[in-house]
């Protein structure tokens, strides 16, 4: 009889267990892609202070810039900013608030490091490096390269406007030889609509003998902002006509 018992008991015991066991598989099923977002989220909030945002956008001179810095994470407000070190873009300021803005002056790639200071005590501070480009207004490349062609030099050049204004263009082209006598051997005054990419310019005439120099010169203006963008480019040597017009 006590054999029968410790059966009956043994079995329970097992049934019990088994029942234990699949009710703690009921309760940890495996986690959905959105639970799982959800607490990688909630996870994220938890962390300490981050800069925001992580890169910062391309501008170009005196294009007008902006951008907010702003803290995400676990801080006490308000936060207070500043550059730390490196350099920004002359024309382009940091205030205290966060608010970067300006008109850089200049083409270059400037690096520098911002900090922000929450308002706990003690206080918690967080820095984070960025680069600003600040590309040039208008970009001006040989397409065909200056080039004696008979009695003539001739050629042409890529133009691009990086800006969010059309400008007034001039494009001018002379021939310089040696005695400096300059001829004029290409000149175009248009509008150059904002975004143009690599729009050609052609350029040629006849010229006497004699060896030259091509210098390549464009202007564009943008009445609104009071600003005027220049680029030039030359041949590296002279250019020998040998047979006159």
């Amino acid at each position: 009889m006590t054999k029968f018992r410790h059966s009956v008991a043994a079995c329970t015991l097992a049934m019990a267990m088994g029942v234990v066991g699949e009710a703690a598989g009921q309760a940890n099923p495996p986690m959905s892609a959105t639970a799982q977002a959800r607490t990688e989220a909630a996870k994220d909030t938890d962390d300490g202070l981050v800069i925001e945002p992580t890169e910062l956008p391309v501008t170009y001179p005196h294009g007008r810039y902006q951008v907010l810095f702003q803290g995400r994470g676990n801080y006490v407000p308000v936060l207070r900013w500043r550059v730390e070190s490196g350099i920004l873009p002359p024309g382009i300021k940091l205030d205290d608030n966060g608010q970067l803005h300006g008109e850089a002056e200049r083409a270059g790639e400037f690096q520098f490091v911002v900090s922000a200071k929450d308002g706990g005590q003690p206080q918690q501070t967080v820095q984070r490096g960025f680069v600003i480009k600040v590309v040039e207004a208008i970009t001006l490349a040989w397409k065909n390269p200056a080039h004696v062609a008979g009695n003539r030099i001739e050629g042409s050049v890529e133009i691009s406007n990086s800006t969010t204004d059309d400008m007034d263009l001039t494009f001018d082209v002379k021939a310089v030889a040696e005695n400096g006598r300059a001829t004029e051997i290409g000149y175009q005054r248009f509008p150059l609509k904002r975004g143009t990419i690599g729009m050609a310019l052609p350029f040629g005439e006849t010229l006497p003998y004699g060896a030259y120099l091509v210098y390549v010169n464009v202007n564009g203006e943008v009445a609104k902002r009071n600003a005027i963008y220049k680029q030039q480019m030359q041949t590296p040597a002279p250019l020998q006509v040998v047979v006159g017009p």
